[in-house]
């Protein structure tokens, strides 16, 4: 599906103009943008959790140069060897002291960095949608953070350059990189939403967020796919959710904070009293009159919940015990799929 980027005032209303991803034509439940990522590196460095090409967890062998990256077969060993073969002579050639220095954020800037040098010097091509200079015009929001993020993204910058002693490194570009992938980069997750390492992926990352989106984001290995949940009309902005949309509107509120957003959709603009009931669904506890539909939201300035409805009171450590018994039987359901449907009717009789 071709997409195109536009320019338009932001939400808070100044003259900045950022783009935005729009369909060009109408188009039902299908793949609006498929990407691969400009840089990505698996959750554990060194430690065979994945493959570095397709991030599979079968069947996966050591590079027997650098041994810290890992490949399930030739197939994705061939495809990452333009650059592996660069990140491999810098990684062999460190220290036990120095290799314990590459975290998964250390590594994945690492290939950021040798991406963009290989492709200047045209050893891998450049496309419309891969390109170094995307990643330059990603927003870093590096004048709102604070002297102590400011300072550690400065000192991960120095790890980088002892990465790469024989490169020019460019230290204030890397702190600005280090701030990009605060509030860019994606968690890549299997089918199973569980994460499996990290990837910027620049086009997606210009895709705006909302509680009420109209497409998601999923991954096929480290290929990134956002796929429309409903019809959506022409000329219709591409949304999808950064964070947990099933939780209260303090809660997302307070959770895109790291990505300097405000949300302005139809969920977070309530009205008060249609705000509290989507929040006690959403997180409250049931009352304790079987007949009563109330609920009762956990605040932590009260000792004692009572329900909105009834009156009727649960202390809060009752509440405290039945989350720990939800989230027990949560976990039990993950492990025990097919006990899923009985292990439902128990978080019933304990809510």
């Amino acid at each position: 599906m071709l997409i195109d980027l536009v320019e338009t005032v932001n939400s808070l209303g100044s003259s900045r103009v950022k783009p935005f991803i729009f369909v060009k034509k109408s188009l039902q439940c299908e793949v609006i943008i498929c990407q691969e990522p400009y840089a990505s590196a698996p959750n554990k460095v060194s430690a065979g959790s994945s493959c570095d090409g397709c991030f599979a967890s079968s069947n996966i062998r050591k590079c027997s140069a650098c041994r810290i990256a890992w490949y399930c077969g030739n197939a994705c060993q061939r495809a990452e060897w333009k650059l592996h073969q660069l990140e491999c002579q810098v990684l062999a050639a460190l220290s036990e002291d120095r290799k314990k220095m590459l975290t998964p954020a250390i590594r994945l800037m690492v290939r950021l960095v040798l991406r963009k040098k290989l492709q200047n010097e045209k050893v891998i091509p450049t496309s419309e949608t891969d390109n170094y200079d995307l990643v330059n015009a990603l927003e870093s929001h590096i004048s709102g953070l604070d002297e102590k993020q400011l300072v550690l993204y400065a000192q991960m910058a120095n790890l980088v350059k002892l990465v790469l002693p024989s490169l020019e490194i460019d230290l204030k570009e890397i702190t600005h990189n280090f701030s990009k992938l605060a509030c860019n980069a994606h968690t890549i997750c299997d089918d199973e939403l569980r994460p499996l390492g990290t990837g910027l992926y620049p086009v997606i990352s210009i895709i705006n967020h909302s509680c009420v989106p109209n497409s998601v984001l999923v991954f096929e290995g480290r290929v990134a796919y956002v796929r429309a949940l409903e019809p959506i009309n022409k000329d219709t902005e591409v949304l999808i959710s950064y964070i947990e949309t099933a939780a209260t509107t303090k809660k997302r509120q307070n959770d895109l904070n790291q990505y300097f957003f405000t949300c302005r959709c139809p969920r977070c603009t309530k009205n008060p009293n249609e705000e509290l009931q989507d929040d006690a669904i959403l997180e409250g506890y049931r009352c304790k009159d079987p007949k009563c539909y109330g609920f009762l939201l956990l605040d932590s300035e009260e000792k004692v919940l009572t329900c909105q409805q009834c009156g009727l009171a649960r202390d809060e450590e009752e509440a405290k015990k039945m989350s720990s018994e939800i989230a027990r039987l949560l976990d039990k359901a993950s492990t025990v799929f097919s006990a899923g449907n009985i292990l439902f009717d128990e978080l019933l009789i304990v809510l």
